[in-house]
């Protein structure tokens, strides 16, 4: 059985979100706090108290990057989540795992293995 892990969730669509969550429990992980916005986000990684991160590229217009380097200073890992149509990652991130939209069991856990194991 993989290890349950504390994961924080950076997705500014509510629907979306809650999928993931759901999708995480139903793998035996727990969601540490599910973020809407970078300011949020980025509060959430300087607290820490997590294993890992998803992170949805596109927050309300805003990029994900800020998250990405306090998760990076703080060396906790994540995965980049996007639905396309977006800028290709600033050159620190691209080795970070993808995940495509929409969310399946089947991208998640290989992400989140990846991340973990990179």
């Amino acid at each position: 059985m993989p290890v349950s892990r504390s994961i924080l969730v950076v997705e500014d669509e509510p629907l979306i979100a809650m999928m993931l969550e759901d999708f995480l429990e139903t793998l035996g992980h727990t969601v540490h706090a599910s973020c809407e916005s970078v300011g949020d986000a980025v509060a959430q990684a300087e607290k820490g108290g997590f294993d890992v991160a998803i992170l949805d590229v596109s927050l309300n217009g805003e990029t994900v990057w800020p998250v990405a380097h306090k998760l990076r200073e703080k060396k906790i890992p994540f995965v980049l989540a996007t639905g396309g149509h977006v800028e290709p990652p600033p050159p620190e991130f691209r080795h970070v795992p993808l995940i495509e939209k929409p969310y399946t069991v089947d991208r998640v856990t290989p992400a989140l293995e990846a991340a973990l194991n990179g």
